[in-house]
């Protein structure tokens, strides 16, 4: 019952605030990842995090950690969900649907590795235009991230996003339809030194994601 020009403005102030996504060939409205901030508890009952968990959990245990499970919510990285060791830093710890940067994080970093060439051209360029001060910067992390994953499989932030936090970061393809999913452990540096990520818990953050795939794929 309400009119079309209200109609347009809701739904245009929407979508520019992610809560709706325009499917601009089928003319047609759907919820956009903006949504995920508002109810977050629809996600406990994602079979992907059932399954992520106690991996999860394990993994933060064994390198005094947080690991965490985030994905792509407009111009940045909202987190999932998270698991702590009990000596984990708090002031690492992130609640579901707190923000971060794409361009800086292993999270984000992760996702641009996971992305289709021409989608990842699309989002750096997006990057680009919003921070043009910061991209030459911004594209040689880039660059870096793209070349350790194809060589190994996640990619590193080393002081990139805080200057006292290193962090690792694999992304987890979409599987049935899900969104792509990007998991990350992160510590202060003094925890986690660049080669501990290369040669120890990179290469674990990989076998959790692809046990995760695996296990999801059989649902």
């Amino acid at each position: 019952g309400l009119p079309k020009p209200t109609v347009s403005r809701l739904t245009y102030t929407l979508t520019r605030m992610g809560y709706l996504y325009h499917d601009e060939k089928m003319g047609k409205y759907q919820l956009g990842t903006g949504v995920l901030s508002l109810g977050f508890s629809l996600l406990t009952n994602m079979d992907v995090l059932k399954i992520a968990r106690p991996l999860m959990q394990q993994l933060a245990d064994y390198s005094h950690t947080v690991v965490s499970v985030g994905t792509r919510d407009r111009h940045g990285m909202i987190y999932l969900d998270g698991r702590y060791s009990a000596d984990a830093t708090v002031s690492l710890r992130r609640e579901p649907g707190t923000r971060v940067p794409i361009a800086t994080t292993a999270m984000g970093r992760a996702l641009l590795c996971g992305l289709p060439q021409d989608e990842r051209e699309k989002l750096m360029d997006n990057i680009r235009q919003r921070e043009p001060e910061n991209w030459t910067k911004h594209k040689a992390g880039i660059e870096q991230a793209l070349r350790d994953y194809e060589e190994r499989g996640f990619c590193l932030s080393i002081g990139g996003w805080r200057s006292d936090v290193n962090a690792v970061g694999v992304p987890m393809l979409p599987i049935a339809g899900s969104r792509l999913l990007t998991f990350n452990c992160n510590a202060p540096s003094f925890v986690l030194r660049q080669h501990m990520l290369e040669d120890d818990i990179g290469p674990r953050l990989v076998n959790l994601v692809r046990t995760v795939e695996a296990e999801a794929a059989s649902y």
